[in-house]
């Protein structure tokens, strides 16, 4: 089982952090720490999620913090069912569930939580390259460009996958190479799209990462106008090059942007 504690996805951010408290409405900025004002019960909506009071049920609540940025939402990418269904059932059978399970995981994730960035974590990347590697190979069994009697390759990889492993790029099958180029290009652009946001919130300017997030949209708008058919070890690049511009503005890291920049200067 793949737990991330607080975890939105743009999407979801739109629907879900538009709630009523009280009287008070907020969107994107919430007070997270809530009173019930019923009870006098306290909890964080950062840390559940729920809106309604966890002892009395009700509503009705006033926050006790200023308000702070908010994109996550509690989630969890439970795999262990599907796992135990594979050893039963082929994996054929169980790829309209995986889907489903790691679509519903991403809809609810984000990168900020009151006020702070997290990591582009290896349970995002997971979720994203499984919905959409899990779609190809089902495409291919149906058109029979793949035999599953022998052609293994693909079925082992997916399984990695489902074990919470993220294969190194060497290990990808040639045929779902584009899958996971497109995956981690909208991976990465959801993380770019929250670390943006961050910014914007502050009143640091920080040009340089600025301009570090305008050559990695360049990158990724190449890998999405491509469909994805990049080499894994260029898909890597990019995680690798999101994770050092959060380490950048989360722990003003300045070591993680010049490597960031270096990783940049590496793609062309």
């Amino acid at each position: 089982m793949i737990c991330e504690p607080n975890v939105h996805q743009t999407t979801r951010r739109i629907d879900h952090t538009s709630f009523t408290f009280g009287s008070e409405t907020t969107s994107m900025e919430i007070r997270g720490e809530r009173e019930c004002t019923d009870c006098r019960a306290r909890w964080s909506y950062y840390e559940t999620g729920e809106v309604a009071c966890p002892e009395c049920g009700s509503l009705e609540s006033v926050g006790r913090e200023e308000r702070k940025l908010h994109t996550d939402s509690p989630a969890e990418l439970d795999l262990t069912p599907i796992k135990q269904r594979v050893s039963e059932q082929s994996l054929a059978d169980v790829t309209a569930e995986i889907t489903d399970r790691c679509r519903s995981y991403l809809r609810e994730r984000g990168f900020i939580n009151g006020g702070e960035l997290r990591p582009l974590d290896e349970t995002y990347l997971i979720a994203s390259e499984l919905a959409a590697t899990v779609g190809a190979y089902e495409r291919s069994l149906s058109s029979e460009a793949l035999d599953p009697t022998t052609d293994d390759a693909e079925q082992l990889y997916l399984f990695s996958l489902l074990s919470e492993e993220r294969p190194p790029p060497v290990e990808v099958p040639d045929s779902l190479a584009p899958e996971r180029g497109l995956a981690y290009a909208k991976a990465v652009s959801t993380y770019r799209d929250d670390l943006r946001t961050l910014l914007d919130s502050t009143d640091e300017p920080r040009p340089t990462v600025r301009r570090a997030l305008g050559r990695l949209d360049d990158h990724l708008r190449r890998v999405e106008a491509l469909d994805g058919d990049v080499e894994p070890r260029t898909a890597e690049r990019l995680v690798e090059i999101a994770r050092d511009l959060g380490g950048a503005v989360r722990e003003h890291d300045e070591i993680a942007l010049t490597r960031a920049q270096e990783r940049l200067d590496s793609l062309g």
